[in-house]
């Protein structure tokens, strides 16, 4: 396999696409070990090129993790967009309204359930990891790509406000508070005491969650 691979590689840096290929192997060492994980020279290694053809597309090893972030904050993106996609647009607009709210925060958990290591890796405690935190918590800025996945919950708060199930007065730090709510119940998941949960009882413990925000917000 590993031959293969550096094979493929070879091939494509020979079109013109080494870059890609660097953040191919780096994202592949990522979703295996998380962000300790991306390590310049075994990216190098993987990709069968020398030092000097990875430093002219990534000049150090903060550069090249801030690309796997932003990967990584693209594939949790998509993974709340497809949570979004699976509501009804039916009944209610409240509870519709209440359901692609939901969505979005059981999306988040998914992503990282599923893809730890990239999960692990959008929140590393590097440069690139303060820089994503950065961008969340501007997301409110119209430069900020729609698909940002923080701009996608304040876009489910924002319907919650249309529809009424929430007072625009208590609006102010709703979204700050569920990100916090997910992404805490995520990392207890993964690196915490509830770990060892087996998927169904995660996932009772998630619907849980979810509840008590609901209660919160009427």
């Amino acid at each position: 396999m590993k031959d293969s691979r550096r094979s493929r590689s070879a091939d494509t840096y020979h079109h013109g696409n080494l870059r890609q290929v660097l953040l191919e192997c780096a994202v592949e060492l990522a979703r295996a070990g998380g962000p300790d994980a991306v390590v310049l020279r075994d990216v190098q290694r993987m990709a069968g090129v020398s030092n000097s053809a990875a430093y002219r597309h990534y000049s150090d090893r903060d550069a090249l993790l801030a690309a796997v972030t932003e990967y990584a904050e693209a594939h949790l993106a998509d993974a709340m967009l497809a949570r979004l996609g699976s509501v009804a647009n039916r009944g209610a607009k409240n509870k519709r309204a209440i359901a692609r709210f939901r969505a979005t925060g059981q999306g988040y958990i998914d992503f990282a359930l599923a893809e730890p290591g990239l999960f692990r890796t959008a929140f590393a405690h590097t440069q690139a990891g303060r820089d994503v935190h950065m961008r969340y918590s501007v997301a409110a800025d119209a430069t900020i790509n729609e698909r940002h996945p923080f701009r996608i919950l304040m876009r489910s708060i924002d319907d919650l406000v249309a529809t009424g199930v929430l007072s625009p007065d208590r609006r102010d730090g709703i979204d700050e508070a569920a990100w916090a709510a997910v992404h805490g119940l995520s990392t207890l998941f993964l690196d915490g005491p509830l770990s060892d949960a087996d998927a169904a009882r995660k996932q009772l413990i998630t619907n849980r969650m979810l509840d008590l925000i609901d209660v919160g917000l009427q």
